[in-house]
Order: C-alpha cells, then structure tokens, then sequence
C-alpha cells in the first residue's frame, strides 16, 4: 500500500510513480487513535487531539470517524520532524502546524512555548512548583535590573519577587471567586432555598411544608422529561408551583432561575401536564361510608348523614376572543365580561372531589350540571345543597336524590318562618364550598388574573383545554392543604 501524505499540495508519499522508495528521509504518521476505554481525562484529551489533526488537515474525505487507512501526514509539518506525544496537549506539534496548504491555520504556539520552557528551566532551582500554565498567561516575563553602582542598599525585583505577588493577587481572586459561589449557590433556587422555613415554602408553593412539597417531587418526578440540563427536576416543579402561586411573569421567573424565557415555558406547559396525569387521583368522589364516619356535626345536627356534596359555580376571566361566536357563547352577564365557567364540588368535610371542565360564561348552572357528569355519581337517598341557581330538582329526582336550595319568595312579601329557618341552615353550611373557592383562587392567583386565550383552545388530541388542567392541578393542590371546614 502506498502510503500518502493528506496535507492539501503536498506530494510525499512512500514511493514514487516508478515505485521506488523515497530516500530523503521522510516519516509518515497516522492520525491519533481515541483512546475511550483509558479514562475521562485520557478520552478527552485523544478526542481534541485527533479533531485538532481533522482541523488543521481540511480534507473532505477525512471525518473523525471516517479517515482512510492510506491517509498519513509526513514529517515535513512538524516543527520536530514528528508528532509530540498526544498527552503533551501544550506542544506545538501536537497537531500539525507547517506548510498546511491554506492559510488559516497558523503556529502560532511555538514562540510561547519556547518562552514556557525556558521560564520552567530558570525557575527549577529558586521557585517551588506550582501551576505554571496559570503564571506563565498571567505574569509577563520581568529582566533583573542591575545593581547601583555606588553599593547603596538598594531593594531588587526580581522575577520570582514579581511571581509571587502576583500569586498572592490570584490567590485572593480564587478566593473571592470562591465566596460568591457559595453565596450563589445559597440563592439558588433549589432545595436548599426552601429548607427549613416553611413560611417561605407556603409563600412561593401554597404548600404547607417541604416535605408535601417533595412527596408531590417523588410522584411526578420520574414522569418528568427535562426540556433543559440547566433545570434539576425540583426547579422544574418548584417553577411550576411559583407561576401557579403567584401568578409571576414569565420573563420574570426566566431571571430568577437563570434561563430563557422558552425553557420557562416549555418546562410549565410540560410539568402541568404531568402533575394533572399524577394528581388527578387526589379530586375522586369517596364511597358512601367515608362520607358518613368523617360527617361534620354541624351536618349531622341539620340534616342526619344524608349531605353527599356541596356544589356552586366559580368564573376565570379570559382574554375577549376574536371569533364572534366564541364571545357570545363566553360572554357572562354576571361577570359583564368573558369568562369560562367550572362547576366545582366539596365533600362535607370540606375536600374539593369534583371539579368539570370549563364551559362558556354564558352557560347557565343547571346546564353545566345536567351536562358535566356529577349526576352520575349521586346514590340514592344523597341530598345535595346548592345555590338559588342552580335549578336541578328534577335532574337530582331521577337519580333518586334529593336538591337543597334557599326558598324563594315566589311573589310574597316575605319567607314563612319554616323556610327562613331551612335557608338558614343551608346558607350556613354551603358557605363552605365558597370558602374552598375562595381558598383555591387566593392560594394560586393564576386563577384570579385574566388568561390568556391560548389557554381555554383544546391541547393537541386532547378533548380539555390547558386551563382545564391548571384548575384541576390547583384543586389537587389544595386538597393537600388543610381543610377549611373545622371538625
């Protein structure tokens, strides 16, 4: 096989057309191999030095994992006359560096190691080691001035002198460099930002302790799909529950966790997606005889353990679709503005275990009932308590359950003393189910703001749209604070 030197313009080669040998004592070397299974250090540093042979070569035939067995490169391109040792990553044949055949790669490493070695050689006897390649980029080299000549006591600085003040300059500098990495470590927000202070923990997650806070981490978090090597799981999902909590911009939090403002969306639209896989569970309607051996007493004394669910109606405002159509049909008369509706449902005990998907504002309640699937959950015998509103005795009946709802007037001046008496008792326990509407909207102000309308569009093969998730994750969330409803 005729061996070729690869060097663009240059014609060695093992033999000439006659095929005779070359007599000019020429040598040819192959490129260096990457050496995997020697280590980190050693595989890192085989890598540069064969993509630095690949660089400086710029053939197109010759890729790091593609170079023909004939390819050498031939003793006329290095400085030597052959290739340095491929761990001596600091000499200037480390790769080839003459007569390239362009013009953009230049030796320019050879003067600068000729003044290293030379440093290192007056530096033997008088310096102790230390790292020279740090010295030699930052301390320029200093000529020993002479004596005076008249003997006077004069002070001389001298290299080493010049060394070591500069030394004791970096020291100082590693130093401070060291105390503000611990000091940024210390406000990073991980872990370590929430431990041991759980005012801060329910202030940026609504969580009550750390420790919900990494029970709900060791559900989701092998179901998490990192979108950034920057994020660690938990700043995934503690950025999560901030964007929820408080409502913070996006660019906002993209500062705070030191990322773009891409990463932070992607990595809330994709952790929402997950926590309501995971947490759907938490929002499950319980079987009858839970209900009735955790029962309250204030609904035991009113109406036995017949309650089964409280029900009402909450709003989110929305940003005002272009689509005609979709404005009427979100437009709240209540609200005087767009909004989407969600019927929500509590246990006696104050537990959100229903909540349905988002319906235009201009639905009525006892449309959003009849159509949401709560009915189908109801037993015999349930009673159900409700607002003025919500017009379903007749779709409660068929379940064979019964509707409690605040007496009307109907054209009287005033209630009889009985229904007075029955509102009062129904609008002292449905208060709860207000107040669990309240807590979800003060403990994740998402809800409290208006939302942006790509929210309420139905996700991508999905029948919900991504507001429909956030609420559900919020519920879920809440349930894992303490009840509102006093015991």
């Amino acid at each position: 096989m005729v061996n070729r030197c690869c060097i663009v313009g240059c014609n060695s080669a093992t033999h000439d057309r006659q095929g005779k040998k070359i007599e000019n004592g020429l040598t040819f070397h192959r490129f260096p191999a990457w050496r995997r299974n020697h280590g980190d250090q050693v595989s890192e540093i085989t890598k540069s030095c064969r993509l630095a042979w690949i660089a400086a070569v710029r053939r197109p035939n010759i890729t790091f994992h593609s170079i023909p067995m004939s390819m050498r490169v031939c003793s006329l391109h290095f400085h030597s006359g052959k290739p340095a040792n491929e761990m001596y990553n600091s000499h200037p044949d480390w790769a080839p560096s003459r007569h390239l055949g362009h013009t953009e790669m230049k030796a320019t490493k050879t003067a600068r190691y000729e003044r290293q070695e030379k440093r290192k050689r007056q530096r033997t006897d008088s310096t102790p080691a230390m790292d020279e390649t740090v010295i030699d980029d930052l301390v320029p080299p200093v000529e020993t001035p002479a004596p005076a000549e008249d003997g006077a006591d004069q002070t001389l600085l001298t290299e080493c002198d010049f060394c070591q003040r500069r030394r004791a300059e970096i020291n100082r500098l590693l130093e401070e460099n060291r105390t503000l990495k611990c000091e940024l470590g210390q406000r990073k927000m991980d872990e370590h930002f929430l431990k041991d202070d759980n005012v801060k923990v329910k202030y940026y997650t609504g969580l009550p302790h750390l420790e919900v806070v990494m029970g709900v981490l060791a559900c989701v978090g092998p179901y998490m799909t990192q979108s950034s090597k920057v994020l660690s799981p938990f700043q995934m999902l503690f950025l999560t529950l901030m964007r929820l909590r408080l409502n913070l911009p996006i660019q906002h939090i993209a500062h705070l966790f030191f990322v773009d403002r891409k990463t932070v969306s992607k990595t809330f639209s994709d952790t929402i997606n997950v926590l309501h896989a995971r947490t759907s569970p938490l929002i499950n309607w319980p079987g009858r005889d839970a209900l009735h051996a955790t029962m309250p007493h204030q609904f035991v004394e009113a109406f036995g353990k017949r309650v089964a669910v409280i029900l009402d109606c909450f709003e989110i405002f929305i940003q005002r679709p272009s689509n005609l159509k979709a404005q009427a049909q979100s437009y709240s008369h209540y609200k005087h503005n767009t909004t989407m509706k969600f019927l929500i449902g509590i246990t006696p005990q104050g537990s959100i275990f229903f909540i349905s998907k988002g319906w235009g504002g201009r639905v009525s309640d006892k449309h959003v009932t009849d159509n949401c699937g709560i009915l189908d959950k109801l037993l015999p015998g349930d009673l159900v308590l409700a607002d003025r509103g919500f017009d379903i005795q007749d779709s409660v009946g068929l379940m064979c359950a019964e509707v409690k709802i605040p007496a009307f007037t109907k054209g009287r001046c005033q209630l009889y003393a009985r229904d007075v008496e029955s509102t009062r008792k129904i609008a002292h326990l449905r208060i709860h189910v207000e107040r669990v509407i309240g807590t979800v909207r003060n403990k994740y102000t998402i809800l409290s703001a208006k939302v942006p309308i790509h929210m309420v569009l139905p996700c991508k093969d999905e029948d919900m749209t991504f507001l429909d998730k956030i609420v559900s994750v919020c519920c879920a969330l809440t349930n894992m604070s303490p009840s509102v409803v006093l015991k």
